[in-house]
C-alpha cells in the first residue's frame, strides 16, 4: 500500500469515526479499501451503503463487486441482477470489471449476461 493510500484511508476513517453516516466518505473509503486489497472492509462499507440506499444501482453494483471479490458468487449474482433491475446499464463495464471476475465464471451469470446483451442490441 502506498503512503498516499495509507494517508487517505486514515483520513477518511477519521472522518467516519466522527460522522459514521457520512455517505460520500463511505463511498470513497469503500473504493480505497478495494483498491488496496482490503476486500472484507470494502464489503462492510458496501453493505452499510446498501442499507442506506437499497435501490441505488451503483451501490448495488459495487456490492456485487465486493461479493465477487470475496468469492461469494451466489450473493454477487443476486445483487448484480438487482443492480440491473434498478437501472444499472453499463454492460461494457460489467463485462470487463476485474472485480467481477469470479462472478463471470458462473454459468448462471454467463446466461444472464448473454440475454442482457441480446436484449440491448437494436432490433433490425
Amino acid at each position: 500500500m502506498s503512503s498516499t493510500d495509507r494517508f487517505e484511508i486514515d483520513f477518511f476513517e477519521g472522518v467516519l469515526d466522527k460522522d459514521p453516516s457520512f455517505y460520500e466518505v463511505m463511498i470513497v473509503l469503500g473504493d480505497l479499501y478495494t483498491k488496496v486489497g482490503r476486500f472484507e472492509d470494502g464489503l462492510a462499507i458496501d453493505e452499510k451503503l446498501y442499507q442506506l440506499n437499497p435501490e441505488n444501482p451503483e451501490i448495488l453494483y459495487n456490492l456485487a463487486c465486493s461479493y465477487s471479490l470475496m468469492n461469494q458468487v451466489d450473493l454477487s449474482y443476486r445483487t448484480i441482477k438487482k443492480a440491473i433491475a434498478h437501472g444499472y446499464a453499463d454492460l461494457d463495464h460489467l463485462e470487463n470489471d476485474g472485480d467481477l471476475e469470479n462472478l463471470r465464471r458462473d454459468r448462471r451469470f454467463q446466461r444472464f449476461f448473454a440475454n442482457l446483451v441480446k436484449r440491448s442490441r437494436p432490433q433490425s
